[in-house]
């Protein structure tokens, strides 16, 4: 690593009205270095990116590029100086070609002012030549994989010249096989000199794939250390403020009686599913991307359609068939897509938590509003959700805050069952220790639990007993004294045989 960083940031502050949203944060980038952002939601990591990227300004502090101060009062003049940033959302044309993505706004001309779409598809290809990519530039990007698309705006970097590179949880949307690909492409990267800035939520990648990070907590500057120097514990305790001594709570759950059952399940990727779950238990399912996990859990809500099966509670068959009617069963589902199926983003919070269980609070026809703020004000409480007001916009939360309206929403129609998708994903550790928290004691209350999850630890840490599934099928059970991530693998992949 060289003497000299290629970005440096020192002292920047940023005050929005009322609020300081960065307050003299620092920070040094070198050439081909992975280097990671960390800190909860709000830790001031997504503006401290806006600005470097020159999507916003600053109020005071400076910023140099190869040791010389720069102002950025556009994306374009960052650009210019070789900074792009790749978005969660992608920002390109899904009619145009990858080739016309790549080059937008810059194609390249023939002395008459025409396109030259020959030296375009040449000067494409060989980009993605260079990243070891196999689709051709002249494919349209609607026909792309999500991947494809990542690698995309990764090329169209590479076009622009760019020395930094920041990438904002480039891997939310990938699968396993697909985060393989997208690091081997960060490594190539890191080979020609290029330095990364990596944002992402998952702990396990950033101390894979970054070379050094830099924590920021509350809007300020923590510190900076190389990854050999640092441990999964040492990170979090310096962006939550505190020891997180045991992220997943002690469980000693004794089995009680079965109180759900779904019996030959068979819905679109769901082949002939059965499994039991008893009372106050956390049940695991666990499974790679496709496995079925996820359309099982939403054929028992009756999210999707089933072809056959039953779903029985206490014994007895339920009528299942649409989320109103498995609501009224006593079961409860927090969706893995909180912005699109967990919440309406657009209304308060109030609202949203009220949602599913209107009829609680109306007489007649009206709502008592003195009674829906009374279990409002309980439900923020218990759940420890940070906002300004119950009237502010669900959307103007971070993501840790939502995942807990969603919470909310679903307990106040007071479920026995409850049916909990990726209930972590996008979340920063502070949150998810809180999750965690309620999460147990909800069982401890005597709900029950079933937890879908591609989080191995979190699987492990938060259930009494894994099931594992496999191309629609169920494979295995691994109760919790044989639980370890190498099993859970291994039957997921296929590396091993399903029981008998």
């Amino acid at each position: 690593m060289q003497k000299e960083p290629i970005l440096k940031l020192e002292n920047i502050v940023k005050v929005f009205p009322g609020v300081k949203a960065l307050d003299g944060v620092q920070l040094d980038v070198y050439p081909g270095e992975v280097h990671a952002l960390c800190g909860e939601n709000g830790a001031g990591k997504s503006t401290l990116m806006k600005i470097i990227a020159g999507a916003q300004g600053y109020t005071s502090g400076k910023m140099y590029m190869d040791g010389k101060e720069v102002v950025f009062h556009s994306t374009k003049e960052a650009e210019k100086m070789g900074i792009a940033m790749i978005y969660q959302e992608f920002n390109m044309v899904s009619e145009l070609s990858v080739a016309e993505n790549m080059y937008l706004g810059r194609l390249p001309k023939k002395t008459s002012g025409l396109v030259d779409w020959k030296k375009l598809y040449e000067n494409a290809d060989s980009v993605l030549k260079r990243l070891g990519l196999k689709f051709g530039s002249k494919t349209k990007v609607k026909d792309l994989s999500v991947a494809e698309s990542q690698m995309t705006e990764i090329a169209k970097c590479l076009t622009i010249g760019a020395k930094v590179i920041i990438m904002d949880e480039p891997t939310a949307a990938l699968t396993g096989e697909e985060i393989k690909i997208l690091f081997g492409i960060i490594e190539e990267l890191k080979k020609q000199q290029i330095a990364i800035l990596y944002i992402s939520h998952r702990m396990d990648e950033i101390f894979k794939i970054s070379d050094r990070l830099t924590v920021f907590r509350d809007g300020k500057y923590i510190a900076s250390k190389m990854i050999s120097q640092t441990d999964y514990d040492d990170v979090v305790s310096m962006m939550v403020g505190r020891n997180v001594d045991q992220l997943y709570p002690e469980r000693n759950y004794v089995p009680k009686e079965v109180i759900f059952e779904v019996k030959n399940m068979v819905c679109k990727g769901v082949n002939n599913v059965s499994l039991q779950l008893h009372k106050g238990e956390i049940l695991g399912i666990s499974g790679l991307m496709g496995s079925g996990s996820i359309e099982l859990s939403k054929a028992i809500y009756g999210a999707i359609p089933k072809k056959s099966g039953q779903i029985l509670i206490h014994g007895n068959e339920k009528d299942c068939s649409s989320p109103k009617k498995a609501l009224a069963s006593g079961i409860g589902f927090v969706s893995d897509d909180r912005k699109q199926e967990g919440l309406v983003l657009i209304r308060s919070i109030r609202e949203n938590i009220a949602m599913s269980s209107l009829k609680k609070y109306t007489k007649i026809v009206c709502l008592d509003k003195k009674l829906e703020n009374q279990r409002m004000d309980e439900e923020v409480k218990k759940l420890n959700i940070k906002m300004s007001s119950p009237a502010q916009l669900v959307g103007k939360l971070s993501g840790g805050n939502q995942q807990k309206v969603v919470f909310a929403k679903v307990l106040e129609s007071n479920p026995e069952i409850l049916i909990l998708d990726e209930p972590t994903r996008g979340v920063d550790v502070g949150a998810k220790a809180e999750i965690y928290s309620i999460m147990n004691e909800l069982s401890k209350e005597g709900k029950s639990i079933i937890l879908i999850s591609t989080d191995l630890p979190e699987v492990i840490g938060m259930s009494d007993r894994v099931l594992i599934m496999r191309e629609g099928r169920m494979v295995c059970e691994v109760h919790r004294e044989e639980m370890n991530q190498e099993t859970i693998l291994a039957y997921a992949s296929g590396g091993v045989k399903e029981n008998e």
